[in-house]
């Protein structure tokens, strides 16, 4: 039987609440990227959470910087940093206005706009890897630090938008723990995926940095 996808956009209030509850109910929604080039549409399939000031693995975790002011609110806006001097990477900010809390987007299946991504991750081998992992899906979807702050809940200039999608049925939601996160953050459960998704990036503890000589 095929399910129809609902495309009402989520709301502000969707992203006002806690990151524990928005993060497991973001899995099966469209996040939708619009550009010059073209629209691009992902089912999301794995997302992590961070909670802010009361979490060791979050950024926000010693308050709030010039980096991480997004993560302080409104919800509902795109967290967008840039990681190992190489990469992006993208999160949904929740939560209250002025308590930091974001929903690290990790993979998903691109469900239209597959052309336009595989010119940007020519390194895939299957359209299922145009997305798995944060790094990917970020520069499958053309995104980097310019689109910080970018607000996904009904801004017409936006390039994102959220839509309702087919949240995934909570006996297929799957939890762990985060992937490469060290110290007392890496203990949190709080990765979420789809169960038996291939575009689900495999999970990878800590591995300490060399520094280079």
């Amino acid at each position: 039987m095929i399910v129809a996808t609902d495309r009402t956009p989520l709301t502000r209030d969707f992203f006002d609440r806690p990151v524990l509850e928005v993060a497991p109910d973001l899995l099966g929604r469209i996040l939708v990227r619009d550009s010059a080039d073209g629209p691009i549409e992902v089912r999301l399939t794995e997302v992590e959470a961070y909670a802010g000031e009361v979490d060791p693995g979050s950024h926000a975790y010693r308050g709030r910087t010039a980096r991480n002011s997004v993560m302080f609110g409104p919800p509902g806006h795109m967290y967008v940093y840039f990681t190992y001097g190489m990469w992006h990477c993208m999160n949904l900010v929740c939560g209250p206005e002025g308590k930091a809390g974001a929903v690290l987007l990790r993979a998903g299946e691109i469900t239209e706009g597959a052309e336009l991504a595989r010119t940007r991750r020519l390194s895939a081998r299957k359209d299922r890897e145009l997305a798995k992992g944060p790094a990917r899906l970020a520069t499958a979807l053309d995104v980097d630090r310019r689109l910080d702050g970018s607000d996904v809940c009904g801004d017409p200039d936006s390039p994102f938008t959220v839509l309702t999608g087919t949240p995934t049925p909570s006996d297929q939601v799957m939890n762990g723990p985060r992937t490469g996160v060290a110290g007392e953050g890496g203990v949190h459960p709080w990765r979420f995926w789809t169960a038996n998704d291939p575009t689900v990036s495999p999970y990878r503890a800590h591995t300490p940095r060399r520094r280079r000589t």
